[in-house]
Formats: structure tokens, C-alpha cells, sequence
């Protein structure tokens, strides 16, 4: 299974890239999943962290397929 990941804003610094693509063996797996494969030390999605599939908000436990995007970023404000 071929995912993308993208992180964006201070996640991208934090990450130090602003994407990844991973190759996963079949099976089910999901965006928290993905964040513990992608975020080395940091095993849970902070809480102020949002996630996207294909450009959809979704939850941490949303199941992942193959060819899909997923995002993380911070809330984001606007004035």
C-alpha cells in the first residue's frame, strides 16, 4: 500500500520535511498509525495537531487506503 504523508506549517520545521512516502504491507492501518510511523519519538498525535485525508478532516482512528494523502498540521487562525 502506497500512502503520502504532508505535514505543514511548524510541523513541517519540527519534522524538518514537509513530506514523506511510505510503502506499507497490507492490512488495515490508521492516521494515528501513520503518525507513529512518521513522528520518531513523539508516538501519539498531539492534541492540537489536525488530520486530513485526501484533503477531509478526520479523527486519529480513521482507516487509511491505498493511494491516499494524509496531512497534519496545526490549527490555523486567521484575523
Amino acid at each position: 500500500m502506497s500512502i503520502k504523508v504532508k505535514y505543514f506549517a511548524s510541523l513541517r520545521e519540527i519534522l524538518g520535511r514537509s513530506e514523506d512516502s511510505l510503502e506499507i504491507g497490507c492490512g488495515n492501518i490508521t492516521v494515528s498509525e501513520i503518525w507513529k510511523q512518521v513522528a520518531g519519538e513523539q508516538k501519539s498525535i498531539p492534541d492540537n495537531v489536525l488530520s486530513a485525508i485526501n484533503m477531509e478532516y478526520v479523527k486519529p482512528d480513521t482507516a487509511v487506503k491505498d493511494g491516499d494523502e494524509v496531512a497534519f498540521f496545526p490549527p490555523v487562525t486567521g484575523g
